[in-house]
């Protein structure tokens, strides 16, 4: 049985305070730090890279879990192992050959994840799977945060839990209180949330019924 795993979105911290912003989600309660790589090519939006993971590896022991969106995502599994990410998440849409990637990802010791956009199939991951730590199905549109959630999205949450009832499946866009009874319900166990929590008048409240909901929607033996 998997258990809840809150990211909050470092795109929507104050950049400016970066690491100061990491160490205030992870006293929150945060479980994960949401790291978005964009190059402006697969996405048309421009954040960060490898340098400033490996300038904030030093100031957080918390676990950076980097979804790139980016072009050839193979180009900068080296640099990110160096940099010290803890998972290196490529767009199933971005790469030709999806499983020599993990594989090469994981020899460098860190964790593997796959993304896939709101109008990619969910059979494009479902053979690599069972050789992923993670699976990030996008519930808006890769490239910008402040979306709106996409309820559609979560068929493909529903089928990748009833056939892997182990394997962590990250939500992405959109994510807040009024909808998370949804995400959880479908299966989703790892959630992303930018705006939802930063934004908040209690992040911590936020980070909490996040958490809540998951757990309380997970089967009971």
């Amino acid at each position: 049985m998997v258990h809840a795993k809150i990211a909050p979105s470092l795109l929507s911290s104050d950049f400016a305070r970066l690491a100061d912003e990491c160490e205030r989600m992870l006293s929150l309660g945060a479980d994960y730090l949401h790291m978005d790589v964009m190059d402006g090519h697969f996405v048309p939006n421009l954040t960060l890279g490898a340098p400033i993971i490996e300038c904030l590896r030093p100031h957080t022991k918390g676990f950076l879990d980097c979804h790139l969106m980016v072009s050839h995502p193979e180009q900068w599994v080296d640099d990110f192992a160096r940099a010290g990410a803890d998972l290196f998440c490529f767009h199933i849409e971005a790469t030709t050959d999806a499983s020599a990637l993990i594989d090469r990802v994981h020899a460098l010791n860190m964790k593997c994840g796959i993304a896939i956009k709101p109008k990619t199939p969910v059979a494009s991951v479902i053979p690599l799977a069972h050789k992923l730590d993670q699976v990030l199905v996008m519930t808006v549109e890769p490239g910008f945060g402040g979306q709106s959630f996409m309820p559609e999205c979560m068929d493909k949450v529903r089928e990748l839990r009833a056939q892997f009832p182990d394997l962590d499946i990250e939500v992405d866009g959109g994510l807040a209180p009024e909808n998370i009874e949804v995400a959880a319900q479908a299966g989703a166990n790892v959630i992303v949330a930018g705006s939802s929590i930063f934004k908040a008048s209690s992040p911590r409240d936020v980070i909490s019924l996040f958490r809540k909901t998951v757990n309380d929607a997970q089967p009971t033996a």
